[in-house]
């Protein structure tokens, strides 16, 4: 499951050497006797912590657990055979008054999408276009400028009319 931290099973054989082990009599694993296993934690602490994920349908088992405690410490035992905290708890009971199982999926976090403009494309488009337009205005401006100069220095007069029109 994702919600389980880096345990290791043993089998009942070796469970008994497990249950004599220092590592046991100091608190390093779980005996879990309805399944005849032992389970004892890894000691190796992982190179970069990951954030637990719990799905809504665990979420539910253990707030139905958590409910049905009547007994003092009952909880407690609850979140200590989980790996829980009470935090959890108060959120996933806050979540499941708000909206049930909607309430209880996992958000998604970081930065919300901002909503794209269907306009944004052509804007862009017709943006680069009238840049590239303008270069080529800008160009045909000085191509005509040094038209002018050149007449002027060879003395040959410009006529306002285009060539095809001439008699």
């Amino acid at each position: 499951m994702e919600h389980e931290g880096r345990l290791k099973a043993v089998t009942p054989a070796e469970g008994r050497e497990a249950e004599r082990s220092e590592a046991e009599r100091a608190g390093a694993g779980v005996t879990d006797r309805r399944a005849g296993v032992v389970v004892v934690a890894d000691p190796e602490v992982p190179e970069k912590a990951r954030r637990r994920r719990f799905t809504a349908e665990y979420k539910l088992r253990v707030l139905q657990e958590a409910d049905a405690c009547s007994e003092p410490g009952e909880t407690g035992a609850l979140l200590r055979r989980e790996g829980l905290y009470s935090s959890h708890l108060v959120v996933w009971r806050r979540q499941r008054a708000e909206g049930t199982l909607q309430g209880l999926r996992p958000r998604k976090r970081g930065r919300k999408p901002q909503p794209t403009n269907p306009l944004a494309k052509k804007v862009a488009e017709l943006e680069w276009e009238n840049r590239g337009l303008k270069r080529r205005l800008k160009q045909a401006e000085t191509i005509i400028d040094v038209q002018k100069k050149v007449s002027q220095i060879l003395g040959v007069p410009l006529s306002d009319e285009p060539e095809g029109e001439s008699e």
